[in-house]
């Protein structure tokens, strides 16, 4: 007879999942349950194993995915989207505002900078979100056909590593310009300049979009992932060298600049600190309210980039790893849970960037100083030395506009 050990390897070996061992054991079920009660019932080992076969290869032949495409996470992809997009118009329109309006060159340039990763943000929230939302709507792809790689996986794959990269060297460019700007101030206005901003701006986009085509040249490749409504670099099943080697340069170059933009936020804000620490109580020195206006903004990026990028690229590492090696085994069902938990958490960080110059804004920063001098008081605090014209800027015109 088939014995029951001899059952779970064939479902292990098939699929891998203890669901779709019950599915054929109840397909069998039903097949005894509903033959003629004047046939006989056969009993014998060969009669048993054709009908395993015939359950299992009937359940090949279906449409069975890991994990099927529900409404909710149609109304979920819906959602996120309308609210990305309204979040980056928004900002959008603030940061255009503040920048047609900018005279400081060390503003100007941040804001061009700031202008340009909500650009790159919008469109890279939209395009993917509509890929994503087209094959929700068509019910995913099957399983079966998750290591196939045609025209749209291939560009929706390109697009996400393209726009994944892009806010993470821009997030870092401008880390690295605000940085030079706190401690290098003279040296940073004779080599920041308008046009050399946007010479850095297009290296970044030509850099992400090289590391975005490599699979064109055979330099790794793009498959669906779980449940069959993404696509990203090939990770899990298959995986061969060159796919090890380009999630190696992806999540490498990812984590780089988060360590990059952590470690000039450090000191750029140690600097101000430092600076205010060092003045005077008596001293009416105005103060560079811009310079604490970026750097917020600048840790609100680094901090949003952190929580939500980190675990895609950490998990894109562990999983090739594990998979190119052979260890991965029946984690593999685990792995794919990170990858799709890992990818929802990279999206929201479209969605949150905008909000960080939407509210880390020198009059909101303003009020909350106001709000935190009043609870703490101004002595026997560090926040007595931070007066309240470290926020305000010298003209009133100039804060309602930013």
């Amino acid at each position: 007879m088939f014995s029951g050990t001899e059952r779970d390897d064939v479902g292990s070996k098939n699929f891998g999942s203890h669901d779709l061992q019950s599915s054929v054991m109840l397909a069998l079920s039903h097949y005894n349950s509903s033959a003629s009660p004047l046939l006989p019932h056969f009993t014998t080992d060969s009669v048993r194993k054709a009908e395993a076969a015939v359950a299992v290869e009937g359940l090949q032949k279906g449409n069975f995915t890991s994990v099927q495409p529900t409404t909710s996470g149609i109304i979920v992809v819906i959602l996120s989207m309308t609210l990305g997009i309204i979040s980056n118009i928004v900002a959008l329109f603030i940061l255009a505002n503040a920048y047609s309006s900018q005279r400081r060159r060390s503003k100007a340039t941040f804001l061009l900078f700031a202008t340009s990763l909500v650009v790159t943000d919008f469109i890279g929230h939209v395009i993917p979100g509509a890929l994503v939302l087209r094959l929700y709507l068509h019910g995913g792809v099957r399983q079966e056909d998750f290591n196939s790689s045609d025209g749209m996986c291939q560009f929706l794959g390109g697009s996400m590593v393209f726009f994944g990269l892009c806010p993470l060297f821009m997030g870092c460019a401008m880390a690295a310009e605000r940085c030079l700007g706190v401690t290098k101030p003279l040296l940073h206005s004779s080599l920041v300049t308008k046009t050399r901003s946007k010479i850095c701006l297009s290296v970044i986009w030509l850099a992400a979009l090289c590391v975005a085509l490599l699979p064109g040249f055979q330099l790794g490749s793009y498959s669906y992932q779980d449940p069959g409504t993404w696509c990203f670099i090939k990770v899990l099943s298959d995986t061969e060298e060159v796919d090890v080697a380009f999630v190696v340069l992806f999540s490498g170059l990812g984590l780089t600049s988060l360590a990059v933009a952590l470690l000039c936020n450090t000191i750029s804000g140690l600097t101000l600190v430092f600076a205010r620490l060092r003045r005077k109580p008596g001293s009416h020195r105005s103060a560079k309210s811009h310079d604490i206006e970026m750097m917020v903004q600048l840790v609100g990026i680094m901090v949003t980039s952190c929580i939500c990028w980190s675990p895609l690229l950490i998990f894109g590492l562990m999983s090739v790893i594990r998979s190119y090696t052979g260890s991965i085994g029946e984690d593999i069902y685990n792995y794919k849970t990170l990858m799709v938990t890992g990818v929802r958490l990279a999206t929201w960080n479209q969605i949150l960037d905008p909000w960080v110059y939407i509210l880390l804004r020198r009059t909101v920063l303003r009020k909350i100083y106001l709000i935190a001098k009043c609870q703490v008081g101004p002595r026997g605090n560090i926040l007595g030395r931070w007066e309240p014209t470290s926020f305000p800027s010298s003209e009133k015109k100039e804060v309602d506009q930013v």
